[in-house]
């Protein structure tokens, strides 16, 4: 599945990997860590949204969003910790 979000640094691509395997697992969901992005099917799953690898047209947008928002909510939520941490420093 292709990545059609753009992110401002590139390079930041694996950290912020890293951050929602790390965010997701503490919220109870399985991720393996070589494919973070697949905890989706598991948040999907859990909402009952017939999402599947490939092309995913069919769904609404209510329905991609129950499923990508408590994911970028959670990683917001977890980047926003950590920026008032190195304020606090």
């Amino acid at each position: 599945m292709a990545r059609n979000n753009k992110i401002l640094v590139p390079e930041a691509r694996a950290e912020l990997d890293q951050l929602k395997a790390r965010v997701m697992k503490e919220k109870g969901y399985r991720v393996n860590p070589e494919k973070p992005d697949h905890v989706k099917y598991e948040v999907a799953e859990e909402q009952g949204i017939p999402l599947k690898e490939g092309y995913n047209g069919q769904l609404t947008s209510e329905q991609a969003g129950k499923i990508g928002g408590p994911i970028g909510g959670n990683m917001v939520k977890e980047m926003i910790k950590m920026a008032q941490e190195q304020m606090k420093k």
